[in-house]
């Protein structure tokens, strides 16, 4: 059985980590599945946004480490520079709209991983952990770039230091994710977002993606330079023009992703 499962509905890629058994933590299959997955995504012009889930009741609980202590297995500083590194940075880079649907435990690098999406929703029973520093490691998978940015400083450290759990809510509340939904409707509201992103301009949310990136590191003047820039390159789009033409004949838009 393939540790991803993926299917294209409608406009929107789904990525289903698959190794419910080990609360989905990556292994070097999957870690590459994975990367080849979201390839896949970026080269499929009929893929307008993409949706991240966990099979069964865990997003992803982080690296299997059956797979670290192996002697055979790969070392360490491999899982990091080859494995989770070039997720986080497909994921930042992908000028689509990434959702990640975490609908249980999201610990260690699948919290980061969640964290890395554009966009961030749980179910109310799930639960995020830096669980690194329990066993004496750093996060990795880009969290000491990512959760400072989203909680603070202050917060991010206590986070990782103590290795806190933190419930859906308080995420929510802290700005960690954009929003909480009851199990119940967790799988209906999380596509409802999907779907919806994948049937706006697809082209300026990915010009939207690269700005915010940008912004990462810019200064302000550095960034109305890249605010000019990409939104000359946004106007000269099919959806801009579709956007302009279908408001002022007051008709509902046809977006291409153009």
């Amino acid at each position: 059985m393939s540790s991803i499962q993926f299917e294209i509905q409608g406009k929107v890629a789904v990525i289903k980590l698959n190794r419910p058994a080990v609360f989905n933590s990556f292994n070097k299959e999957m870690a590459l599945e994975m990367q080849s997955r979201l390839d896949e995504c970026e080269e499929n012009d009929d893929v307008r946004a993409i949706y991240i889930i966990g099979e069964g009741k865990a997003f992803c609980a982080g690296q299997d480490l059956q797979e670290v202590t192996d002697p055979n297995g790969p070392e360490l500083t491999s899982i990091v520079k080859d494995h989770y590194n070039p997720i986080i940075e497909r994921i930042r880079n992908i000028e689509k709209p990434i959702i990640g649907a975490v609908n249980g435990v999201a610990a260690g690098a699948g919290a980061n991983i969640a964290l890395a999406c554009d966009i961030c929703v749980a179910t109310e029973s799930s639960s995020f952990i830096q669980a690194f520093s329990k066993i004496g490691l750093i996060p990795d998978s880009g969290g000491t770039f990512t959760l400072p940015r989203l909680v603070g400083m202050q917060r991010a450290a206590a986070l990782m230091m103590l290795g806190d759990k933190v419930v859906a809510k308080d995420a929510e509340q802290m700005g960690m994710i954009y929003k909480s939904f009851s199990d119940d409707t967790f799988s209906e509201e999380s596509m409802k977002i999907a779907t919806k992103l994948s049937n706006m301009p697809t082209k300026g949310i990915g010009l939207t993606k690269r700005a915010l990136n940008l912004s990462m590191i810019s200064d302000l003047t550095t960034q109305l330079k890249v605010e000019e820039e990409l939104q000359t390159i946004a106007g000269g789009t099919h959806d801009y023009n579709e956007g302009v033409a279908s408001f002022l004949e007051k008709r509902k838009p046809e977006f291409k992703g153009k």
